[in-house]
């Protein structure tokens, strides 16, 4: 650390994620951003691709060169492609730095798994078993003090966080879980394509990876592991026609009779000392641009004692808490400070 601040470098930082890492990092007090780096684009003024930027980060891009990283930075994010960290972090472990990794090639235990669902080779098996997997909320003595964490997906965040608490209880049935989640455009990254152009999204509303998708056997792992029994879940993903956000919803069968009230003060009770977790009141469902711009997850219910099931209502900014935002709150842990420093941020509304 100089001038008692951290050094961090950000890998990516021409993606929403390492962008999303400058816009927050700015109002880090104990951090010093020395290093943006890009693959593609070493060189150029950041400010280049991204002129909202301009006056306030004065920074050209470096190149991907750990031992360069190394020398700048005592912390780097890497907030790549997945495929490109399994590459990378080893390097980066090995040069002496703590990592907080943003891809998916370190969140699953299983390298078969991992091959099988991301279609890269899997990292060593020591790596990932070195890899903490960064659910702040939930394994957030885990993290700290360590030197490696795997931040979470984006809907896993949202999703995990609406169940465990239910799950953990006892109160609904792992093997009746049923999700329908729906996220903004930003969650397929910056790069173009056919699904994310403007005239195929605008007024539209598709389903994507139907029972294929990624993020499944993460969702699966951390519920199997909180349950201690093998969880297998539906999980059905959609674009919606907006820039930022996601919103989980949940179907449960509950094992018991369990009013609204019950869960709210459970969940209450289980998120008590986290404060980026808010439980709605009864009757109150959160709303994805209610969470805009910031680190928070909102989290209401409904039960029908019709058909004794429980729907959890999740929402999260995608770019802030599943991904930026979670990374700092995971910084600050690994560090020993202060959860939510850098991270007071009032969503944006309208």
């Amino acid at each position: 650390m100089t001038d008692n601040k951290l050094r961090v470098a950000i890998v990516g930082s021409t993606g929403y994620g390492g962008v999303e890492l400058i816009r927050l990092l700015q109002a880090h007090p104990y951090i010093e951003i020395a290093s943006v780096i890009s693959s593609s684009s070493s060189g150029v003024p950041i400010s280049d691709g991204f002129p909202h930027l301009t006056n306030i980060v004065a920074k050209n891009l470096d190149g991907v060169d750990p031992a360069e990283i190394a020398q700048a930075a005592d912390l780097v994010f890497t907030a790549t492609p997945s495929g490109v960290s399994a590459k990378l972090v080893p390097e980066l472990l090995a040069a002496g730095l703590k990592v907080i990794d943003l891809s998916g090639d370190f969140r699953l235990k299983d390298g078969a798994a991992y091959e099988q669902w991301y279609k890269h080779p899997a990292p060593s098996s020591e790596l990932l078993e070195k890899a903490v997997y960064g659910l702040c909320e939930v394994f957030g003595e885990d993290v700290k003090g360590v030197d490696f964490i795997s931040n979470p997906g984006c809907y896993p965040t949202a999703t995990l966080l609406g169940l465990i608490p239910a799950i953990s209880a006892g109160w609904i049935d792992p093997a009746s879980l049923i999700i329908d989640a729906k996220s903004g455009v930003s969650g397929a990254g910056r790069g173009t394509s056919l699904m994310t152009h403007f005239a195929e999204i605008n007024e539209n509303f598709k389903a994507y990876k139907v029972n294929k998708h990624q993020h499944i056997p993460e969702i699966e792992q951390v519920l199997s592991q909180v349950s201690g029994e093998p969880v297998t879940v539906t999980f059905t993903t959609h674009l919606v026609p907006m820039t930022r956000g996601i919103m989980s919803t949940m179907y449960a069968a509950l094992k018991g009779s369990y009013t609204e009230e019950d869960f709210i003060e459970l969940y209450r009770e289980y998120y008590k000392d986290r404060r980026f977790v808010r439980v709605r009141d009864n009757g109150v469902w959160p709303a994805t641009k209610e969470v805009s711009g910031s680190n928070y997850c909102d989290i209401g219910f409904a039960v029908d004692a019709r058909t004794n099931r429980l729907t959890v209502i999740s929402v999260i900014d995608n770019v802030v808490k599943g991904a930026a935002g979670q990374a700092i709150q995971n910084l600050n842990l690994m560090m020993g400070w202060e959860e939510s420093l850098g991270l007071t941020f009032t969503p944006v509304y309208p």
